[in-house]
């Protein structure tokens, strides 16, 4: 019997053992942590891609869609050491109008800016805009789609372009739920 007390005490010992040595990364932040982080954010330097080609463009879903289509340009997309997903969208109107944007989402903070626009000639202008918050119900749905679909499952980024190509030819990542976990 008292093997048996003393087999029980070592595995009770060994567990504590174990979960004491758990790494502290894996407790949640603080609010503090996490607004010092926020705080301390960078964005990194990037170039303007090259105007996309009709062969590079890979269409995406947006529910909400009806008079138009959504395509990346495969070529474009990235992943920075910032934690920011870039990419050249185009989308098409029924009558075969294109806007093209270079976009960035920052998929920790769930928020988008566009850094230039496209312009006839294939050129793009260096004209973008601010980091704004991605918004579920707002006009421009395909942010939200990108953002949860495709390219920030969970609001963490994809690791790579060609995770982020097979996310939008499989419509989402295989290992992310459909299921919005943002609160958003």
């Amino acid at each position: 019997m008292r093997s048996g007390v003393r087999g029980a005490l070592r595995i009770l010992l060994a567990a504590l053992a174990a979960t004491s040595a758990a790494p502290l990364s894996a407790q949640p932040k603080s609010d503090w942590e996490l607004a010092e982080e926020e705080r301390r954010w960078r964005e990194v330097d990037f170039m303007l891609p090259q105007y996309p080609k009709a062969a590079d463009l890979v269409e995406f879903d947006v529910s909400a869609a009806r008079d138009f289509r959504f395509f990346i340009d495969a070529t474009s997309l990235s992943v920075g050491k910032d934690g920011v997903v870039r990419y050249t969208l185009v989308a098409r109107s029924a009558s075969g109008v294109e806007n093209v944007s270079y976009e960035g989402i920052r998929c920790k903070s769930g928020t988008v800016r566009a850094y230039a626009f496209g312009q006839g000639g294939g050129r793009w202008s260096g004209r973008g805009t601010a980091w704004r918050q991605i918004e579920r119900k707002q006009a421009q749905g395909w942010h939200f789609a990108l953002w949860r679909d495709y390219f920030c499952p969970h609001a963490i980024a994809i690791h790579d372009a060609a995770e982020g190509i097979d996310a939008l030819r499989r419509g989402g990542p295989p290992d992310a739920a459909r299921a919005d976990t943002s609160g958003r």
